[in-house]
């Protein structure tokens, strides 16, 4: 395990710029719009050699009428709890507030290496202004400008100099699964549900969650990491940067995965924007569980779930080897029937068939039904073998592969899934010359 560094703060002083400084990425929100940053969120960064995680606090903010700021307050305790250092963010253009006390109030009692930085120094006389910092009782100020980078190397290395020794683990390749849909269909709740903890802020307010946030689950002999993302937005929607961002982030979180848990609003059934999120799956190859959220506020009969599959099979097609889950985050129902599908597809996905098996069972397919002859041509197809891919991916070798349409690529991909068991996973069929 390396080090995790919590970058605290009230809203505006400049921590997510700092954020992405450190890790070189645009991947925390920055806006100019107070308490945007509202999660934790999670970075790598590296200094000299030394590599450490980073997390974005919320802006810790009191007294304060928004419905986030009791959460965030939360957010940076959890955030504190989890660091093994801590760099406390202040501004010299606002001196100290009352907020900046109550925080240094806070930190001062942590027994945790506190490292004290005062942002947007950028000449002579803010230096200068910089020193009344050293009242909040934190020790030594680090003067940085986060904007251009003045100073953060210096306080990069004050930061690394308090980090203690650890011994290093072999960090396993687990499995990740990106939680991932239209906002408020219950991203979030599930992601709780599964790890029994409120690590994120749950509030019925649609976009609260604006970033991806990776947690390790190990219990039940399952260990993995969950993916939490921001919802996935219809391009019209994407008014401010702050959306842009999030679509970015989901679809860069459907990237990074291996599995997508595809969460859809029982109440609402399926919509066209849940059908252009399984594509984005479907397009990067990855493994998919639909799970039907919400289904605690469904009025059921014994037919339901039959009619409710029937309709959502109608929509996705012809990519109906999809396995569907009628949930409630709420409730918890039907909570590990979600992880033992999930594992299943992960096992589908990464499975090898042998090629001699292969072509003794699709060879067989293809003389029993042999692609139509084109213009009085012939096609045979000799040979098949699975290509070395992270997903399932065939190659036919043909001898006139121009030849071989869709539907018949579709009938391919069928007798495949006949035979092997590729539920929830895309299937590639490439047609090449022999």
């Amino acid at each position: 395990m390396g080090n995790i560094v919590a970058i605290v703060g009230r809203p505006n002083v400049g921590k997510s710029t700092l954020f992405n400084r450190f890790t070189e990425s645009r991947d925390a929100i920055v806006d100019a719009e107070a308490g945007v940053t509202r999660d934790r969120h999670y970075g790598r960064a590296s200094w000299n050699g030394i590599e450490f995680s980073v997390i974005d606090t919320g802006g810790y903010v009191m007294n304060s009428d928004d419905v986030f700021e009791e959460e965030i307050r939360k957010q940076v305790h959890l955030a504190i709890d989890e660091a093994d250092s801590i760099l406390f963010v202040v501004d010299v253009a606002s001196g100290i507030t009352d907020l900046d006390a109550e925080v240094a109030n806070i930190l001062r009692r942590v027994e945790k290496p506190v490292t004290l930085t005062v942002n947007k120094v950028d000449n002579n006389e803010r230096q200068y202004e910089a020193q009344e910092f050293y009242s909040l009782g934190l020790g030594e100020i680090n003067c940085i400008s986060s904007i251009n980078g003045g100073g953060t190397g210096d306080l990069l290395d004050v930061l690394v100099g308090t980090f203690k020794k650890k011994k290093a683990d072999d960090v396993e390749e687990l499995p990740k699964y990106a939680i991932i849909g239209r906002p408020n269909v219950g991203k979030s709740s599930l992601l709780n549900a599964l790890i029994s903890e409120d690590r994120h802020i749950v509030t019925p307010i649609s976009g609260t969650t604006r970033d991806s946030i990776y947690t390790r689950y190990n219990k039940f002999n399952q260990d993995f990491y969950l993916v939490d993302t921001a919802g996935i937005r219809k391009k019209g929607k994407v008014h401010e940067n702050l959306e842009f961002y999030s679509v970015m982030r989901s679809i860069r979180a459907i990237e990074a995965s291996d599995i997508c848990l595809l969460l859809i609003d029982a109440t609402l059934g399926i919509e066209s924007q849940d059908l252009s999120i399984l594509d984005l799956v479907k397009k990067n190859n990855k493994g998919i569980v639909m799970l039907v959220n919400k289904w605690d506020l469904v009025e059921k009969d014994t037919h339901s779930v039959k009619e409710f599959t029937r309709k959502i099979k109608d929509r996705i097609a012809p990519f109906v080897d999809i396995p569907i889950i009628f949930t409630s985050a709420k409730t918890k129902q039907r909570i590990h029937k979600v992880l033992e599908t999930a594992i299943e597809v992960y096992r589908n996905r990464a499975q090898k068939i042998p090629t001699s098996k292969l072509n003794e069972y699709m060879l067989e397919a293809i003389d029993e039904n042999p692609p139509p002859s084109i213009k009085g041509k012939y096609i045979r197809i000799k040979y098949v073998t699975q290509l070395p891919t992270y997903s399932p991916a065939f190659a036919f070798f043909a001898n006139l592969p121009q030849y071989v349409k869709e539907p018949y690529k579709r009938y391919l991909e069928n007798k495949l899934r006949e035979k092997y068991n590729f539920t929830g996973v895309p299937i590639r069929i490439y047609i090449r010359k022999k």
